[in-house]
């Protein structure tokens, strides 16, 4: 996971959320947006409705481990959010992975 960068910045979210595109599963959202960078960036977020503290970076944790595995057929040039849904942090990393590989084959950011 070395070529990909972090979004920390609320307004860099925001910018995904307004124009990015969604895809959604059961276990999370994957939200694409193409930058002019080219250099991959990713963030992700958890809400409190994903459970207390404990939850919610299990989910952080188990998302990031996905993309950690996803990350080198990942094309450069594009900025990802993952947002956790309910389920996240009750089930399995490779469940959250599956998710994420069909999610992004979805939006032709996979090589």
């Amino acid at each position: 996971m070395t070529n990909a960068v972090t979004l920390k910045e609320n307004r860099e979210f925001r910018r995904l959320y307004s124009r990015g595109k969604s895809y959604v599963s059961p276990v999370m959202v994957t939200y694409v947006l193409k930058n002019r960078r080219g250099q991959l960036r990713f963030g992700i977020t958890t809400s409190k409705k994903t459970g207390k503290a404990v939850q919610r970076n299990r989910s952080r944790r188990v998302i990031r481990e996905a993309f950690r595995q996803l990350s080198p057929q990942v094309k450069p040039g594009y900025d990802l959010v993952f947002v956790a849904r309910g389920r996240t942090p009750y089930v399995k990393c490779k469940e959250v992975r599956d998710a994420m590989e069909i999610q992004l084959r979805q939006a032709g950011v996979l090589e």
